[in-house]
């Protein structure tokens, strides 16, 4: 299958290695040229054979914004675009109205894996109607992780994106949980080997995860952390998640908290945002801000 693929970053290039590796065609363009298969969107589409399937990974809001623009000039009825990126849902459902009044399919995709989607495969969350998710399915089996697991139609257009969401929502409670049990040790007189006790907690605890296992990582690598600046931003999807919560009159207060103890790491150097920041740069190649900037 061949499939246009546009922002070559830290997920769109290892995404494109991946689904080549499956033995699909594509074509990968980026505004960095020496990351580029193409001079620009026009050669992209010309390059495709139609039906056309284009992939989106770029920026949220203008950048995707302006990608969807021109490629709804460019391409033709019966072609397909997914929105790969981490896109608001309510945006998904504007893209869709609008290459839908020229005939262009349109699919929102929420892609987890980060930096280790290459080797490990990508959980993805799709949202669209029936037609234009079953045609990509060769690329979703190309991107998902091997066996049963990583891969869901999740509903309409919107859907994909809102998981997305909730998932990076649920991720953001998670390691705030972490770091706040990584601080309380550390404080304490009576633990001497704080990085050991993470460590003894990946086997057979009720806690043990792949955050668990990245922040052992993070703790070899630096055991108290003291290179890192206790600053960690937020993509937006948090704040996202908790705006759907008072919408729908659901309670996150775990959820909630986080997003606001990342609102306090901007304040002071927060010790449990330490581990945040560490938690982002594991999973998700996400730059940190080493202590003394």
């Amino acid at each position: 299958m061949q499939i246009g693929l546009i922002g070559l970053g830290k997920m769109g290039g290892n995404m494109r290695e991946r689904i080549r590796r499956a033995g699909h065609t594509v074509y990968g363009y980026d505004r960095n040229p020496q990351l580029s298969d193409v001079a620009d969107l026009s050669e992209l589409v010309a390059r495709l054979d139609a039906p056309r399937v284009v992939w989106v990974m770029v920026p949220a809001g203008a950048a995707t914004q302006s990608t969807v623009d021109e490629l709804g000039e460019l391409l033709e009825a019966g072609d397909t675009v997914v929105d790969g990126g981490n896109s608001r849902w309510t945006d998904d459902e504007k893209h869709a109205a609008e290459l839908g009044a020229r005939g262009i399919g349109f699919v929102d995709a929420g892609v987890s894996g980060g930096v280790w989607g290459l080797q490990n495969g990508y959980a993805l969350m799709v949202g669209g109607d029936e037609q234009h998710v079953e045609r990509l399915q060769p690329i979703f089996e190309a991107l998902k992780p091997e066996g049963p697991y990583g891969y869901v139609h999740a509903g309409k257009v919107g859907a994909g994106h809102f998981s997305k969401m909730v998932h990076n929502g649920i991720e953001y409670a998670m390691m705030q949980a972490y770091a706040e049990g990584w601080e309380l040790l550390e404080k304490v007189d009576s633990v001497d080997n704080v990085r050991e006790v993470f460590r003894s907690w990946q086997d057979g605890t009720v806690i043990r995860s792949w955050l668990l296992d990245l922040a052992v990582d993070a703790l070899d690598k630096d055991e108290h952390l003291e290179k890192l600046k206790g600053f960690a931003q937020d993509s937006g999807e948090g704040r996202w998640t908790v705006e759907a919560a008072i919408d729908n009159a659901v309670p996150l207060p775990a959820i909630t908290a986080s997003l606001f103890a990342r609102f306090a790491s901007r304040q002071d150097d927060s010790p449990q945002m330490k581990m945040i920041a560490a938690l982002r740069n594991q999973f998700g190649g996400h730059a940190v801000e080493e202590s003394g900037q």
